[in-house]
């Protein structure tokens, strides 16, 4: 069931993740990323963990490795990313929850560099979001709020009114840092994720409920 300090509160919007929250690119970013890891001699198994959730170009630039152009290092990969789409998914009942959505109440919020995100959104068979927020939307990316509060102000509405999804680490903590709600989807979890938020697996038991006032509820999926 659904924590009821969420089912009990109204939210203004609704901000997505998009990786790991409302669909499952895993696979494919891993193959990705391998490839490269291995081109520069890292670690592999050491590696694929820390590439989740944050911007292309934070991940290779805190690797500090020399003669390395981090700008031009993220285009290739995102390059190699847009071409590789196989296994791409959608998250269990995410379709049906988005659907239920007021168009001008909910937003993806991604780390992903615009086109490859709506490669992937596409690619899962999901509908364009009407508003995206990416990776060169803002300066800083997540752990930083920026992309969080820029969906929220773009919505007109404060980010600390909002429900966000997330499935990472580094996600959490930019919506913490906003002052958003959070709720963690575990669907591509490989082991469980300490955390204070509440969690669910995907989007099979959830529900929404828009009150005439326009505000968003989460509600029981038979409710």
């Amino acid at each position: 069931m659904i924590r009821t300090d969420l089912t009990d509160r109204p939210f203004a919007a609704f901000l997505f993740d998009m990786d790991g929250t409302i669909l499952s690119s895993i696979a494919a970013a891993e193959r990705v990323w391998t490839r490269w890891a291995r081109r520069h001699g890292l670690d592999v198994d050491a590696f694929l963990p820390t590439i989740h959730g944050m911007r292309s170009v934070e991940t290779v630039r805190r690797l500090g490795l020399p003669g390395v152009d981090a700008e031009a290092e993220a285009a290739a990969i995102t390059r190699e990313e847009m071409d590789d789409v196989e296994g791409i998914a959608a998250i269990a009942g995410v379709a049906a929850f988005l659907a239920a959505l007021p168009t001008n109440r909910w937003a993806v919020v991604t780390s992903a560099p615009r086109g490859l995100a709506l490669r992937r959104i596409a690619a899962a068979g999901l509908p364009t979001p009407p508003l995206l927020v990416a990776a060169e939307d803002v300066t800083q990316g997540k752990p930083a709020p920026d992309c969080f509060v820029l969906a929220a102000t773009r919505l007109g509405v404060a980010a600390s009114a909002c429900l966000v999804f997330e499935d990472a680490p580094a996600g959490i903590a930019a919506a913490e840092a906003a002052g958003a709600t959070v709720i963690v989807i575990t669907a591509t979890h490989a082991r469980p994720l300490a955390t204070r938020h509440a969690q669910e697996r995907d989007y099979a038991r959830l529900g929404v409920r828009a009150d005439t006032d326009g505000a968003l509820r989460l509600i029981p999926r038979d409710a």
